[in-house]
């Protein structure tokens, strides 16, 4: 859990890097409210933070999948697969695929075999400089029973993928965007929020 700059006495470090503040995004891939709200934070917070707040506030893109979308476990692994294949593109990848979401609704995704999601998933990894190939033989379901005659053996992501759905489930969120602000489920922050608002709470609470 983040920790806000006012309580950095209680953390204990051998170096002296700054405790910023911490926002935290929970988004899912194919929710539009996660799209809306990414669309805005990526174009108009992230350079604006750049510019005014470089020292004083990070943000953590949260990964939520939620399973009433099936495509949804789909799609955040390929966001995994980029954090194990080259982490600094994972904002530009999502970007891209919050971009493409629509493709991967519900309708669009129900007569296609999974394998062959992650092929577009892992095309889309290569538009950002992701090697299709590795991040495609990470993401496929072999047709074939594991070594110790395992059905559900997974992918390349797998266990990465299980951290990251207990951390979330830890700290209870539920629906999709969620924002976390210093450890607290921040409700003042909407989807809609514009940049003009997302600029006006900055200045208010990133002291």
């Amino acid at each position: 859990m983040a920790l806000a700059p006012k309580f950095a006495g209680q953390k204990f470090a051998a170096t002296s890097a700054p405790t910023l503040h911490t926002l935290e995004l929970y988004l899912d891939y194919v929710c539009p409210f996660s799209a809306k709200m990414f669309g805005t934070v990526y174009t108009s917070v992230l350079p604006l933070i750049r510019e005014k707040y470089p020292s004083k506030v990070q943000i953590l893109f949260r990964q939520q999948i939620q399973p009433w979308h099936p495509s949804s476990t789909l799609v955040h692994e390929a966001g995994v697969a980029v954090l194990k294949l080259q982490p600094s593109k994972f904002w530009e990848f999502s970007k891209e695929l919050f971009d493409d979401a629509k493709s991967y609704y519900d309708v669009n995704v129900v007569n296609e075999p999974r394998n062959a999601t992650y092929a577009r998933l892992a095309k889309l990894g290569a538009k950002v400089g992701i090697d299709e190939k590795q991040m495609l033989d990470m993401l496929r379901i072999s047709d074939k029973p594991g070594a110790d005659g395992s059905l559900n053996s997974g992918n390349g992501v797998t266990n990465d993928l299980k951290v990251l759905v207990k951390m979330n489930r830890l700290v209870g969120i539920h629906v999709t965007p969620t924002v976390v602000f210093n450890g607290v489920v921040e409700n003042g922050i909407s989807s809609s929020f514009t940049k003009d608002q997302w600029e006006e709470w900055l200045e208010k609470n990133v002291v």
